[in-house]
């Protein structure tokens, strides 16, 4: 009975080097990347349309401020998760990852930042009833709109799915 004996040296079991960061095909080809950005630039135009309809004038600073309708937070972070889920399977490590990611940064949105613009909220008051002379009462105003109410945040997921489905149906389309 032969015995067979396979030798291979440390750089055969190695992976292959990972694509340059320069090469086009990091980057324009990053499935889960390219869902995530779109994602938040969907969001964030939604913002900015919103506004101009709402208070008919442009807001420049609605396309990169957070708060608001959807939670573009939350859009980016789904789209990566459902990216991912899709590029490398529902089951793996990486997903699991993405998902508690995007878990941590909705919470956030929804639980400390919310609470934060509602402090802001009640200390620009404070100093908006200062008298005059209080060396305070010159301030700047706080950020009032720093996170997302529950449905602010359940939309963005929504549209970050629905951006990492259509983004991933169009690889599959011309490929």
């Amino acid at each position: 009975m032969a015995m067979m004996v396979v030798l291979t040296t440390p750089w055969a079991l190695s992976p292959p080097p990972p694509p340059s960061l320069l090469s086009s095909t990091s980057l324009f080809t990053n499935f889960p990347l390219l869902s995530a950005l779109m994602a938040f630039t969907v969001a964030q135009s939604i913002k900015f349309f919103t506004a101009w309809y709402k208070e008919r004038r442009w807001d420049f600073n609605q396309l990169i401020g957070s708060g608001g309708m959807p939670s573009s937070h939350s859009s980016t972070v789904t789209a990566l998760a459902a990216a991912i889920g899709f590029q490398e399977g529902f089951g793996g490590p990486m997903f699991a990852t993405a998902v508690i990611l995007a878990a941590v940064v909705m919470y956030d949105a929804t639980g400390v930042r919310l609470q934060a613009g509602k402090q802001a909220e009640v200390l620009n008051q404070i100093v908006y009833e200062l008298p005059a002379e209080h060396p305070l009462s010159e301030s700047r105003p706080l950020r009032e709109l720093l996170g997302h109410t529950p449905s602010q945040v359940v939309a963005g997921s929504l549209l970050g799915i629905i951006t990492a489905v259509i983004v991933h149906l169009i690889i599959l389309a011309c490929s």
